[in-house]
């Protein structure tokens, strides 16, 4: 992945690092697990962080990571750093959406916040947008054109 950055910046693309855990190849990783646990773990994604940095990326996502480590690895840029559950320390934060909003299923990550439950109105919502139709009040003269 460090030489195709690389090659994308050298053309005048803009990219995003990315490391840790990543979703594209977590089959390969034995499943969504904490990257980066042990020391030689630590050790490789905090290189894997440098030679990206190197290759000129305008910001890298640290993804399932200890939270010292993305400190760590945060410090010694001068790219900014974007968690996805790496801890506080990263330059900026990001979350899925559907985590965000409360709209997922089954367990959710450790570092998933919902800050909504919308799980339940988008349920009721399609429930009686359901009922409407079947019964027919839905479409009504009102939401028809004429």
């Amino acid at each position: 992945m460090i030489e195709l950055a690389s090659t994308l910046v050298d053309r005048g693309i803009p990219v995003m690092g990315h490391i840790g855990l990543t979703p594209q190849s977590v089959h390969a990783m034995g499943g969504y697990r904490v990257q980066g646990k042990s020391e030689e773990d630590a050790r490789r994604l905090i290189d894997q962080a440098h030679a990206l940095a190197k290759t000129g990326i305008f910001s890298l996502v640290l993804e399932g990571i200890p939270s010292a480590l993305a400190a760590q690895i945060t410090e010694s840029l001068s790219v900014p750093t974007i968690g996805i559950g790496a801890g506080p320390h990263c330059d900026g934060q990001v979350l899925v959406l559907t985590d965000l909003l409360g709209l997922g299923t089954g367990p959710q990550p450790k570092f998933a916040k919902p800050y909504a439950d919308l799980r339940g109105a988008v349920t009721d919502a399609v429930a009686a947008f359901q009922a409407e139709v079947t019964s027919g009040r839905f479409p009504d003269e009102a939401h028809s054109y004429h």
